[in-house]
């Protein structure tokens, strides 16, 4: 398959890509940067934020959540890039030293975020992961949370079965892809592994096509692997970066494939960029936060 870069920014930590259909617009992040970022057209607009930022994500009201350090956030898409207008939402995670990490939207627009120990030192150095200190929360429309998960090392992925009644959420410290059963009333089935260890690198996000299949970005392993739904490899895309973070389905059919990336020790010139690719099946839309 043949890869583009977006533009020409590199960023330390790349993460969290969303496609907002209405606005045909790209979000995304540099968690180590401080960035939320949206191209436009050939357009990039940042905004600096006060704290590390993990998702970037439009709300049905106009405005959009950024996930920091200290809280969910809505921000003022109008203020300006180096003042931006931040209003608190909620304090989902309020373990001293954790951060944001994974953050996606489910099918009714309910915010899904799984924290961490930071991992990010001032100067954006990496910090050891030293205990399993994060979880998994649920954030309704007017802020409200529900703890699901506890003792997470570094959650990564978040994408539901197309009938809504499955989670699939990754754990990078086990290096494992897990699912986990809806119950009615909302709570999570214990975990079930649907996808463990592969020599390709470790799971960090994924996306997922209109016949159900993941694709999984694999850190360290320059690749994508796609995952039938059963959780068997169906084909690896192999990519011209080191460290390859998460992915989503983007452009008018859903069938452009847009990968974030990070910087690594290897210093391969495209670490950091965002890659577009063509292929061959669209994807599953993603969904603004309902408040």
């Amino acid at each position: 398959m043949m890869w583009t870069a977006v533009t020409e920014h590199r960023a330390t930590l790349g993460e969290g890509p969303f496609w907002d259909e209405p606005t045909q617009a790209l979000y995304w992040v540099d968690i180590a940067g401080k960035q939320a970022l949206r191209l436009i057209g050939a357009n990039v607009q940042i905004w600096q934020m006060p704290e590390h930022v993990s998702a970037f994500i439009p709300t049905q009201s106009g405005d959009a959540l950024v996930t920091l350090s200290s809280g969910v956030y809505r921000l003022d898409l109008e203020s300006p890039g180096l003042e931006p207008r931040l209003t608190l939402l909620c304090m989902a995670d309020p373990t001293p030293g954790n951060r944001a990490n994974e953050a996606r939207c489910d099918a009714l627009g309910q915010l899904w975020l799984g924290t961490m120990q930071n991992n990010i030192g001032k100067e954006g150095e990496d910090l050891p992961i030293a205990r399993r200190s994060g979880g998994l929360f649920r954030i309704d429309s007017d802020g409200r949370v529900l703890p699901l998960l506890r003792k997470r090392g570094i959650p990564n992925t978040l994408l539901w079965s197309p009938d809504g009644t499955t989670v699939y959420f990754g754990e990078s410290l086990d290096g494992t892809l897990y699912r986990h059963f809806i119950y009615p009333d909302g709570s999570l089935a214990p975990a079930e592994v649907w996808f463990g260890p592969h020599p390709r690198g470790g799971p960090d996000g994924s996306a997922m096509d209109a016949r159900g299949y993941v694709w999984n970005a694999r850190w360290d392993g320059s690749c994508l692997l796609r995952l039938d739904p059963d959780g068997h490899v169906d084909r690896v895309i192999e990519l011209p970066v080191s460290r390859p973070t998460s992915c989503v389905f983007g452009g008018e059919d859903l069938k452009t494939l847009y990968i974030t990336s990070a910087a690594s020790p290897l210093g391969h010139p495209l670490d950091g960029a965002v890659l577009s690719m063509q292929v061959d099946v669209p994807g599953v839309s993603c969904t603004r936060f309902a408040g």
